[in-house]
Parts: structure tokens; sequence; C-alpha cells
């Protein structure tokens, strides 16, 4: 696993990161009550208390039980209830059910995670270098599950009746709507693509090989709510003209008229978010829309969606540490850009591409090899991270992918055109 994963760092090093990740997961959960963390408002999301075991469930499986010797599971029960999806690992709670697992309760979750927390920190000076590595693997599909866990507790509380609002929101400043969307030229060529550095990666970000690009120009800045509303204003998601047969079904079916989360109230668009309801920001990002409406408005406005390896060409020069991203807990949203072209941060930006593997992929072996390859159907790939992606997560090579109805998480829209 080290060309996949990358150099492991000292034991120290790793349980210090170790240590922040578990303690960020937790301050994110820390506003929510037993019936807050328990609920599972749809299909696709996951209680809040099933995310804080699972990724517990994770350290303890993969790293305690099969690299420490005479460690013995914190409960017997618990790998039926918390495993995710490895066919490997057996039997599972069906997905669609996470919400009838009232118990354990959220306090015995937490004790769950404290007792493997500590577990890990005796063991970690004496693992081997894989078990490193799957620690550090661990840490990574944590922080994945930090940015799942604020978007399934904004569904669930979008769910509510009483719309509440997980933390109080920062006083609005009004911000001036950006100028016309500037276009970074690209006069095409072979480009290399893909991860391929000491650092870690997730497998399908490689293996790096050349892609081709036609000449063609990418949007410096994401749609905003504002060109949103002018689309809504101007009949977009009733005109099938601009959408792909299957988009203009889901539409037609589900009743879309506006970006998830959004409602009319008093003759003018409000957004619901982890602050409570409020107006939509003319001029900040879009978010919550699906690849169908990416699509639908990309052609509407005279455009496409960018393909995934035009995107990381363009965002190759760009700090992935920049922007609107995750740091510490709180309500997090999309906000306004300050000026210049912004590659990383606020929304995950739809591309036109399948999520197929790259030329000689191959899944790590083991269980963790479940991760990511199978997935490499029917989905698209999204890039650049999100208001609620922990900083220093993402990078130019990383691959998000979602189904194209999907739109619960921060999913947002930069333009391309060919020239």
């Amino acid at each position: 696993m080290r060309t996949r994963l990358g150099l492991s760092p000292s034991s120290e090093a790793l349980g210090q990161r170790l240590a922040g990740v578990r303690a960020l997961t937790e301050a994110l959960a820390a506003p929510l009550s037993d019936a807050d963390a328990t609920v599972q408002s749809m299909d696709d999301a996951s209680p809040a208390k099933w995310h804080l075991a699972h990724t517990t469930w994770f350290f303890e499986t993969f790293v305690l039980r099969d690299f420490v010797p005479g460690y013995a599971l914190h409960d017997e029960r618990f790998p039926f209830l918390f495993n995710s999806y490895y066919e490997a690992e057996g039997r599972r709670h069906a997905r669609g059910r996470r919400g009838m697992v009232t118990r354990p309760s959220l306090a015995e979750v937490l004790a769950y995670r404290a007792h493997v927390d500590a577990a890990l920190a005796e063991a970690l000076p004496a693992l081997p270098e894989a078990a490193r590595e799957l620690v550090r693997l661990g840490c990574h599909h944590e922080e994945q599950h930090q940015e799942l866990l604020l978007t399934d507790i904004l569904h669930l509380m979008s769910e509510n009746p009483i719309e509440p609002a997980v933390w109080p929101g920062a006083p609005k400043v009004p911000v001036a709507m950006p100028g016309p969307i500037g276009w970074i030229e690209h006069h095409g060529g072979i480009v290399r693509i893909g991860h391929d550095d000491p650092n870690f990666a997730f497998d399908c970000e490689g293996p790096r090989h050349d892609a081709l690009l036609t000449p063609h120009a990418i949007a410096d800045r994401t749609v905003t709510n504002g060109e949103w509303a002018a689309f809504i204003a101007d009949g977009g998601y009733a005109d099938p003209r601009h959408w792909l047969s299957d988009g203009w079904a889901w539409v037609q079916r589900e009743g879309i008229v506006a970006p998830l989360y959004w409602e009319q109230r008093d003759g003018a668009w409000t957004r619901f978010g982890l602050d409570g309801r409020r107006p939509i920001d003319p001029a900040a990002p879009v978010t919550h829309v699906s690849f169908f409406e990416a699509d639908a408005f990309a052609s509407w406005a005279g455009a496409r969606l960018p393909t995934e390896f035009e995107w990381e060409a363009a965002a190759a020069s760009h700090d992935p540490d920049g922007g609107n991203q995750l740091d510490t807990a709180g309500p997090v949203e999309p906000r306004p850009s300050p000026g210049g072209p912004a590659f990383f941060g606020d929304v995950w930006e739809w591309t036109g591409s399948a999520y197929r593997p790259y030329p000689g992929f191959k899944p790590c072996d083991g269980a963790v090899g479940e991760y990511n390859g199978k997935f490499m159907s029917g989905q698209f790939v999204l890039r650049g991270g999100s208001c609620a992606t922990p900083r220093g997560h993402v990078r130019a090579c990383y691959r998000n992918f979602f189904y194209p109805h999907q739109r619960w998480q921060f999913t947002g829209v930069r333009l391309a055109k060919d020239i």
C-alpha cells in the first residue's frame, strides 16, 4: 500500500493528526441531542450517531483488530451495525434502516469512540508501517464523513417543520455582486492528470496519465445565486430544451423548481442552512444543485460543464488550502468570493465527466480495496471541495463523485466552453 497511500509520517505526528480529526468530528456533533443524532431523514443520509460510530468501527476493524494482538472488540454487535458497504466484512444493517438504531445511545457511541481512541493512542508507537498507513487512511476517511455529517444534519433539520438552526449565524454583511464571468483560456494539448507524489491520495486519483484537451475556456468563478435566480425567472426549470432526458424526467417527477432548500417567502427567495432560514445572498455561489440542474443551467447560459481534466489542468496552479473550507465547528455556507480565480472551497463543482477508472487503475488489496473502485458506475465527478470540506483534505487531483440527481451536498457549478 505504500505506493498508493504515500510515505507514512512518524507515530507522533500521526497521533496528533488522529487526535485532531477525531476531536473535530465530535465538535461538529456537539450541538445535537440524542434524538437529533438518531433520526435518518432519507436513504442517502445517515444519522449523526451512525457517522460517529462508523468512523470508529473503521479504526477498530482495520487497525486494532487486524494489527494489535489480543485486542477484543468493544462490542461484538457493532460490526453488524456500523459497517457501511464492505462486503469482505460480512453482513451489515441495511443502509436505509440506520435511523432505527435507537440503541446504542449517543452517550454509548461516544464511549465507544473514547475506548477506541485510547486503544489507538496506546498501540500507535508499536504499529507496523502498514497499520500506520491505515490510520492515515482512516483520518482521511473520517474527514470525508465530517462533511457528510454536516450535510446530513442540514438535511435532517430542513425536514423539521420548525427549521431549527444548528449554530447561530453571523450577521450578514452586504457584498457587491461580482462582475461578469471571466474566462481562462487553454489552447489544448496533452496534459498530465492524476496523483503522483509522496503525499496521500485515494486510489481513484491515479495512476497519473496523459489526457488530451481541445481548445477551451473555463470560468474564473462559480455561478452565483443571483445568476441562478435569473435562470429560474427565465423559465429554466420549465423549458425541456435545456435538459437531458433523464434530467427532464426527474424535474417533472419530483416537481423541482429551484435548488434544494430554496423557498419563496413574501415574493423573495430564501434558503435554509445550518444557521436557519435566511434570504439568499445573490453574490454567493449557488449550491445544492444536481448534475441535471448544473447541465441545464450550462445549456441555458450557452456554455457547458468542464471535463474533470480541464478542471484539474486549470486548478493545478492554485492553492488547494485556499478558499472557504471547514476549519472549526460552526455554521458553514458558501460565501461571496473576495475576488480573483478560486478553484477550492465553497462548493463542489460538477464536471461533465463520468466517474470511471483511470488507465491502469487497480484497487488496493483487502477490504479497503472496496473504498472507491466498486462505485465507478453511473456517477459523475465533482472537483474542488466545499465550505464543509476540512481544510487540507483536497488537492487538484481529488475526485469526488455522486449520482446525477443528488444535491444534498454543497454542490455548485463552474462553466466551460469550447474555443
